[in-house]
This record gives structure tokens, sequence and C-alpha cells, in this order.
């Protein structure tokens, strides 16, 4: 009864057919949804091989249990202890295999509009040949002449990289802000409940903000010390209650009658976030207070030892890996992509409000199945693509860039190891609260678009 069910999973492999698992128990799974999850595998494959290659732990593991490791490193040619192997350079060259991967794919799978095609087949199957590519690409890296020039060179398209990244994902937040408060205002005219929904929302938004602000206030300044928190926090907090303000200003409601308070209380939340992250990602001030040096603008609760160091290090990692993979499929999506002007969509959507109105928002499912003794696969591109293939290519490209510079510190990587990932650099505080700038910069070019451009948002 198997045997067909390894069959297919041989197919899924070393052919064009879709993924899928051998439990019949599971829920059908879409093909689009099937081959994004396999990507997002590799993703996460690599990035957990970097963040080892960047822990002194596993190197040192790695001398004592391997019998003639030093001989073994010297055949391979991977330098005295396989130092090639290990740290900042060899993170660099992993990541720079994957994203030669991913934007292969992007120029491969460019101009796909279904799932029919040769290109469509290389993409949604032949699963254990990527897997062999992309090995070989991060395999191959390492052979690469010049090392000095390639790590410096890289660094900086790296560095633009990420930062695209980020700025993509923030222009994705700018638009779901407005997108959920279309969604939820469609439903005042039918029954005004939703106005209480989005009444009781942006209370509780704006609580959370201006909560933020008072506890970053008590905890991350100090009268003798932290001068860059206070001012920082004094901006962003009048920059959200400017941009706040504005969304309800008059000339404001006159072009963009939904235009609301929800909004700009997601925007605060978010650089409240990201100005919280940033005073954590600082270098810590020491302070002499009674003939005592004390570490200051910190969080109280946190005991410093080592254990509980090594698991706030490994929750924190976890969560910025799961939200970068996030950030990547959720930056493919029709939607998405269509916000982005990348996927274009031949009929207008109609709103419907609903309470989870970022669940189902890509193509209707479709009846043809591949029945049989695994998991059903719904072949829901038949018709046309639910993403653009390619910009889903280039969004894992961007991430690889963004998890190179963030594993290794961005530019503090020369004495940077995994363990101390949350610890301050100057580098990830600017990063963070540039990012905060963005964000608002973003939302208010959206309020004032209409005003700059009026024919082009003319109903």
């Amino acid at each position: 009864m198997c045997t067909p069910c390894c069959f297919a999973q041989l197919a899924c492999c070393c052919g064009s057919a879709a993924c899928s698992c051998c439990c019949s128990c599971c829920p059908r799974i879409k093909q689009s949804t099937g081959t994004r999850f396999m990507y997002a595998l590799y993703f996460l494959l690599v990035t957990s091989i970097c963040i080892i290659m960047m822990s002194p732990t596993v190197e040192e593991e790695m001398k004592k249990n391997i019998p003639f490791y030093n001989q073994m490193c010297e055949k391979m040619n991977a330098g005295e202890n396989c130092k090639t192997l290990v740290g900042y350079s060899a993170v660099y060259k992993m990541c720079f295999g994957m994203a030669c991967f991913f934007l292969f794919f992007c120029i491969f799978t460019l101009r796909i509009n279904n799932s029919t095609g040769c290109r469509a087949a290389i993409h949604n199957g032949f699963w254990l040949l990527k897997f062999i590519l992309l090995g070989g690409c991060c395999t191959g890296a390492f052979f690469i002449p010049q090392e000095e020039t390639f790590l410096e060179v890289w660094r900086y398209i790296g560095a633009v990289g990420g930062g695209l990244f980020l700025v993509i994902q923030l222009l994705l937040l700018v638009e779901f802000a407005h997108r959920w408060n279309t969604n939820w205002s469609s439903g005042v005219e039918y029954n005004r409940l939703w106005y209480a929904a989005l009444a009781l929302v942006t209370l509780v938004l704006f609580s959370v903000a201006v909560g933020a602000v008072v506890f970053m206030g008590v905890f991350y300044t100090h009268p003798e010390a932290c001068l860059l928190n206070k001012i920082f926090l004094g901006i962003n907090g009048s920059l959200c209650l400017i941009v706040s303000l504005l969304a309800i200003s008059p000339f404001i409601q006159k072009l963009q009658p939904k235009s609301g308070l929800l909004q700009p209380g997601v925007i605060s939340v978010y650089v409240m976030y990201l100005t919280f992250s940033a005073f954590s990602s600082k270098p810590k001030e020491i302070l002499e207070l009674d003939g005592k040096n004390e570490t200051v603008c910190v969080f109280p609760l946190n005991s410093g030892s080592e254990s509980d160091k090594q698991i706030v290090t490994a929750i924190g990692t976890i969560i910025l890996f799961a939200c970068i993979i996030y950030s990547c499929l959720t930056s493919t999506t029709r939607r998405s992509s269509a916000a982005l002007r990348v996927y274009r969509d031949s009929e207008p959507e109609t709103e419907r409000a609903r309470c989870f109105f970022c669940y189902g928002d890509d193509a209707e499912d479709n009846n043809e199945e591949k029945t049989g003794s695994g998991q059903n696969v719904v072949y829901d591109e038949q018709e046309g693509t639910i993403y653009s293939y390619s910009f889903f290519h280039f969004i894992f490209f961007l991430g690889s860039l963004y998890v190179m510079m963030t594993v290794t510190n961005w530019f503090h990587y020369d004495d940077h190891k995994i363990e101390k990932l949350l610890d301050g650099s100057w580098s990830v505080f600017w990063t963070k609260m540039v990012s905060c700038w963005v964000c608002l910069f973003l939302y208010i070019m959206t309020l004032i678009a209409p005003m700059m451009c009026p024919k082009r948002f003319e109903a």
C-alpha cells in the first residue's frame, strides 16, 4: 500500500511532481503552498549551517570528537583546524552560494504565467536535483580566488541587499495597515459592530504604543546617562503623534475618507518595537555610581548568568529567523506582489470584511487533486500562477543577504560569534533606528501621495 506513495515521493524529488506527505491523514495542500514550503526549507537549512559556523562551541566540539581533525582540514585545504570553514568568512561564502541559487531561479522563472510549462515544472519539482545544485553553489563559493577582495565587495553588496529587504518589509507593513482599515471599514455599511471592532483595536494599539514609551522611559533612560536613548525616544514618540494627527486631519480626510487612526496605530506599535529593539541592541553604557561601575539603561530583570544568556540567545535566534522566513513567504503572495507593482490583477478585487482578512487571498481551490495513498495535492495554478515565481526567488535572494549580515552582526564582524547575537553593536542600533524613520516616511508618503499626484488616485 505504501509502494505508490514511495514512488510519488521519488517523483517529487527527481521529477516534476508536486511534493506531498505519505500520510493520507494530512490535510490537502496546494501545489503553490508546497513549493514555497520546500524553498523555505532549503533557506532554513543553509541558515542553520551559517549559525553553526558562527559558533565557537561547535568548533571546539569538532576538534575534540573528530579524529585527526587538523590533518583532515589540511587535506581539504581548509586551513589549520578548518579555519576557513568557520567564522564570518564562511558565512559570507555559504550565503553567497544560496544567493546565487535564488538569483539563478529568479532569472530562470521570468515571465511564467502558469504551471504547465517546462520552466514551471522545474520550479515546482526536481527537489533532489535542486538540493544538489544548492549544495554545489555553497561548496563552490569556498574556492573563490582572492578571498579578501571578494569578502570586502560582497560585504557591501550584502548591506545593500539586506537594506532593500528591510525596505520591502516596511512597504508591506504600511500596505497591511491600509488594507486592515479598508477591509474592516467596508463592513461598517452593513453591520455597526465592525465600527466597534475598529475602535477597540485602535484603542488597544495606541495603548500599547503609549505603554511602550513609558516602559522605555523608565528602564532605558537614566538622569545622568543614555542621552541618545532620550533623544530618539522623544523623536520617535513625537513622530508617531504627528502622523496620527495627520491621518485624521481635514485635508487628508477629504482625499482619503477611509483614512483613520487604525493605520497610524499599527505604524506606531511597530515603530515602538523597533525603538525598543534598537535600545536593546545598543552597546551597554557603564556609569560610576557611589564608587561602583554599574551598567545602566538595561532591562533590570536580566540576571546576566551564562545559562540565561544562552536561553535568551536561542529564543531570540529562533524568533529572528522565523520572522525572516515569514517575511519572505508573505512578500510573495499575489496581493503583496500587487502592492509592490510586481503582480497585477486583471480584475479589481472587492473587499469583504473578515476578522482574518489576510487568510485565503490567493486563488480559490481547484477541484483537481492527486488522489492515492498519500496526501492530496490541489493543482491550483493550471490557469494562472498564484504568485510571481521570479519575484519569489528575488525576495529569497534578498533574504539570503539579510541573513548573512544579521548573523555576522552587520559591519561588526571581526570578533563576532553567534552567542553574541543579541549583544549590543552600533551597526545594529543604527539599522533599526533608521528603519523606524523609513517606516514613518513611507506611511506619510501614502497619506500625501493623492495631493502630489491627484490624477493617479482618481476613482
